[in-house]
């Protein structure tokens, strides 16, 4: 019998070659070259890459016997994964892979700022001695943020522990118990800018956390403050943090990403008080060999047909043909639960009804973590590893089926309790031979909205007038409303409005919704393809 053919189209190290063993025919070819990707495609049943092959809609149509794409390292920006998804084709990478370099990174950054190594080196590499110049600061006692207690936030505080600092962390997602295990005392964002003396950030970019570092903030910060970005760019406001280091309004920045890479023509450039790296967050002998050897890994579970930890798109092994509808609607249910949740999380239980609860479902519970945590944390999140990060974040999580639904052939069902002790609730149902997705409830208002891209969820006393200030709003900002759905338990009581919109809102809108209408809450929730 021919052996599965894996297709090897850029430098990987001989440990990935070792990991996939004898049990495969090993080709090699150039996937930055499209003259020679495409035609070896053609008999692929895996392909290895890194960030010079681009796996789009033409090289995927190309390998109609590819199982498996796998990218050694953690972006997937080169791959096409909703295409990947139609050709059922499974896409993994290596999301832990730089973690450890990552973190090591950030806090060279912080000790390459405190002592001035770059520009000392500079000097002296320019035949100069100039030590006072160069005097720095030291960490001990120092106070020093860490934005977002993810695993790579988790990493970065152990490593500072050492220098007897004071850690502070922002992270709506993590409980104080939590922080309090690492180390780390929980405070508000606006707390943290005012008294650190270093920030460090490890926070995925999201509409939400876009800029959330701005004008605003360094006006709150010490003048010795030192900020550094190993994350994401632009969760740092660039023109802003430009702004406060050439006013000298703080001390220092460190950067590793930014808006556009490279930042060519950016005025940052152009500054003394600021280091710069070109996105070395993962660029280690160890973390290239760590992401080699995991993906090698991954395509042999693949290829075996085995559950496999680091799929983004599907979660492999052996699935009913009725539960496989379920797994993208369970999927956007978790990020629209994340969307309106207000605090931390504690427990998570999804509920499966239904004739589907016949069969093995763990896959939608999966699924259900998978979106709860997408933009919560750094990690690229899969379905193996959502339950490990709920786990490292100190939230409990089960599940629970129900042959028996009154209203709907099949539903499921995610509910979680918050750290204040308050709970939020959402559910949804595959309906129809076209497979239509709907939300059906919300925090136990009985809906019926079609799932879409973007949503506005508030809730607020029932009162006439409520739908005309909220249009009014949405009008002058230029959102449409494509679609909107009111419900309510009583007469008079509290009502509930999903808003379907076609753009997402920002939080300006929703801050003057909720201040007019007098709103519990107003929320946004952008639902986005992994």
């Amino acid at each position: 019998m021919a052996k599965p053919v894996v297709l090897i189209a850029e430098e990987l190290s001989p440990a990935t070659v070792e990991a996939l063993g004898d049990e495969f025919e090993i080709r090699h070819t150039n996937g930055a070259d499209r003259e020679q990707l495409l035609p070896a495609l053609a008999e692929a049943n895996a392909v290895l890459i890194r960030s010079a092959t681009k796996m789009d809609k033409e090289a995927i149509a190309a390998a109609p016997n590819l199982k498996v794409i796998a990218r050694a390292g953690v972006g997937l920006d080169n791959v096409d994964t909703p295409a990947a998804t139609e050709h059922g084709v499974m896409v993994v990478n290596a999301p832990t892979s730089n973690i450890v370099s990552a973190a090591e990174l950030a806090v060279s950054h912080i000790l390459s700022l405190s002592r001035n190594i770059a520009d000392a080196h500079a000097s002296m590499k320019q035949g100069e001695w100039k030590r006072s110049k160069y005097t720095g600061v030291e960490l001990y006692e120092k106070t020093i943020g860490i934005v977002g207690l993810g695993r790579i936030g988790t990493l970065v505080a152990n490593r500072l522990t050492g220098f007897d600092v004071n850690l502070i962390g922002y992270d709506p997602y993590v409980t104080q118990a939590r922080a309090e295990q690492i180390g780390v005392e929980l405070v508000e964002m606006d707390e943290l800018m005012k008294r650190s003396d270093y920030i460090t950030i490890h926070i995925p970019k999201t509409p939400e956390t876009t800029g959330m570092i701005a004008d605003r903030e360094f006006a709150m910060a010490k003048p010795n403050l030192r900020i550094v970005n190993c994350s994401r760019g632009g969760i740092i406001d660039e023109e802003a943090l430009y702004k406060a280091l050439s006013e000298n309004k703080i001390a220092g920045a460190g950067l590793d990403v930014f808006n556009s890479e490279p930042p060519q023509g950016s005025k940052l450039l152009e500054l003394d008080n600021i280091l710069l790296t070109p996105h070395l967050g993962a660029s280690t002998g160890e973390a290239q060999e760590k992401a080699g050897i995991s993906v090698a890994k991954s395509v042999r579970l693949a290829l075996a047909g085995d559950l496999v930890p680091d799929a983004v798109n599907v979660a492999g092994g052996l699935i009913d043909a009725s539960v496989k509808p379920g797994i993208p609607l369970a999927e956007k249910l978790g990020q629209l639960l994340s969307g309106i949740a207000h605090a931390s999380l504690t427990s998570i239980e999804v509920e499966v009804r239904g004739f589907i609860a016949e069969h093995d479902v763990t896959v939608l519970k999966l699924a259900a973590l998978k979106g709860i945590f997408q933009n919560m944390v750094t990690d690229q999140v899969s379905y193996v590893n959502a339950p490990l990060i709920a786990e490292g974040r100190g939230v409990e999580v089960k599940l629970t089926t129900d042959t028996n639904s009154e209203e709907y052939r099949n539903v499921t069902i995610i509910r979680a309790t918050l750290g204040d002790g308050s709970s939020v609730s959402v559910a949804g149902t595959v309906t129809g031979p076209k497979l239509n997705q709907k939300i059906v409830n919300i925090n136990g208002y009985d809906v019926e909205v079609p799932m879409d891209d973007n949503f506005v969820v508030m809730v607020y006393d029932d009162r006439p007038g409520i739908v005309a200030i909220y249009g009014s709003a949405f009008a002058e900002a230029n959102v449409n409303i494509a679609a909107m759905q009111i419900a309510r338990r009583s007469e008079g009581g509290k009502a509930l409005s999903v808003i379907t919109v076609d753009s997402p809102v920002s939080p300006e809108i929703l801050d003057q919704i909720q201040s007019k209408t007098q709103a519990d809450y107003v929320r946004a929730v952008t639902l986005t393809e992994n």
